[in-house]
């Protein structure tokens, strides 16, 4: 078969194997037996060939799952009416509001009336509740559609309830959480992993709509099914990030990549990153960042730990502006190892450094517990009378208000007689040590094993 050419400036360049053309893949797929298993938004053209009817009751057609009425166990009618209910609804909450408000002396007491016609109303629908199971019916639904449906919510709760669930249900879709054509990504597979994300990632529409993605964990290309990864695997020549390794120690290493000499391969991190990321907003201008990338090595190759980026001239002296540990490494000990890093490469171009703000809710933690960390073996290895925050920081390349903000919380700096001290409470001290004993000292930065110089410009 020839070979299809690539359209020129495609959003998905660099992310699919395309040695076969598409025709020939989709066909390549149905003939295998994981035709059952495809994302849910083919189950969903296949429940509704012509994608009539939404789940609102307010559009004709429907393009994802999520307004799929079918999918919901419910018809194209039937949400219309539904919607014609809920219009009807608020109009009256909305005209009886309006005449409260024209009652100017009586406010209080009609509106303390209408709640309690409300709560008699609503307890009244509640008991309507058919409490009679219907489990065979249950029983049968799940195993003839399987995930291609919503599980039967009928007679689990009132009708009264159900609907709630339905309004908030809209309300969401409404506030952009779940949206019409937008993020459906919900797992990715990654080396021997299946890994399930987090938050939305703005990957090209066409990828965004499917419910898995395939990834190359070395080039970090993204495909459609896993036969288009196997094929790319077996002529993947990459085994390691791009880039210059500049720290080897055991298993461990750190590559130092650049975004403007490997910018593909830097917008694929990125978009990897916010799948487990709420803060981050960088995706494809990656020319004014560095990367610095954590691998573990083995028999097959350096699998992606984590990384952090930073800008190659900030003006704020920020060490870090994206940080983020892969889910299967989290909780390891890798995240204080790659802050410890970005603190050491401070060092070296003996500046002061300083995580770029806002942290994620994960990153903020991290970084207490490292500042804390780096604290207490600093006031345990010192020996002097006197201390300053400002030598803490010269010795630490930890920024000053960080310093204050970490001293603060762990209450070791008290203000006396106009001035502030820093006390130095040996109980605390005698825990760190008590659980740096129980940790060993397998997931250390080793300062020797760093072979960098700070580039040019910077």
């Amino acid at each position: 078969m020839p070979r299809r050419k690539k359209n020129a400036g495609s959003s998905s360049e660099g992310t699919e194997d395309s040695d076969f053309s598409a025709e020939h893949t989709d066909s390549s797929e149905s003939d295998s037996h994981t035709v059952r298993n495809t994302r849910l938004t083919r189950s969903s053209l296949r429940l509704s060939r012509n994608s009539q009817g939404h789940l609102t009751g307010k559009h004709e057609r429907h393009f994802s799952i999520s307004g799929c009425p079918l999918y919901h166990n419910l018809s194209a009618d039937e949400c219309k009416v539904k919607a014609s209910s809920r219009d009807k609804h608020v109009e009256e909450r909305t005209l009886s509001q309006r005449q409260d408000e024209n009652r100017h002396s009586a406010r209080q007491q009609a509106q303390a009336e209408r709640q309690l016609r409300y709560k008699e109303k609503v307890t009244e629908m509640r008991r309507k509740r058919n409490s009679v199971p219907q489990k065979d019916k249950y029983m049968e639904h799940r195993p003839s559609h399987g995930s291609s449906r919503e599980p039967l919510l009928e007679n689990i709760t009132s009708d009264y309830d159900l609907e709630l669930f339905r309004k908030a249900q809209e309300k969401l879709r409404l506030e952009g959480q779940v949206t019409e054509g937008g993020n459906m990504i919900k797992a990715i597979v990654f080396g021997r992993y299946e890994l399930d994300t987090w938050y939305h990632s703005p990957y090209p529409e066409e990828y965004a709509r499917l419910g898995r993605l395939y990834m190359c964990e070395f080039c970090l290309k993204y495909m459609k099914s896993q036969t288009i990864l196997r094929r790319h695997m077996a002529k993947c020549v990459w085994k390691h990030p791009p880039g210059d390794e500049i720290y080897r120690k055991g298993a461990i290493s750190v590559f130092e990549v650049d975004g403007k000499k490997n910018k593909i391969y830097c917008q694929n991190l990125c978009l990897l990153a916010k799948l487990f990321l709420d803060h981050k907003t960088l995706y494809y201008d990656v020319e004014p960042f560095l990367f610095y990338v954590m691998t573990e090595a083995d028999n097959t190759g350096c699998h992606l730990v984590g990384y952090f980026s930073k800008e190659k001239n900030s003006f704020l002296n920020y060490n870090v502006s994206c940080i983020l540990t892969m889910p299967q490494y989290m909780r390891q000990g890798y995240g204080k190892m790659l802050i410890d890093f970005s603190y050491l490469l401070s060092k070296v171009e003996e500046k002061v450094g300083s995580p770029e703000r806002p942290l994620s809710d994960l990153g903020l933690i991290s970084y207490r517990s490292y500042w804390k960390e780096v604290l207490l073996r600093y006031l345990h290895n010192f020996q002097g009378k006197e201390i300053s925050i400002k030598e803490i920081s010269q010795e630490t390349a930890v920024n000053p208000v960080d310093i204050v903000s970490t001293l603060q919380s762990l209450q070791m700096l008290k203000y006396w007689k106009g001035k502030h001290l820093i006390l130095k409470r040996q109980d605390l001290i005698d825990d760190w040590k008590t659980k740096e004993a129980k940790r060993g000292g397998s997931k250390t930065i080793d300062p020797t094993a760093l072979k960098w110089s700070p580039p040019k410009g910077t």
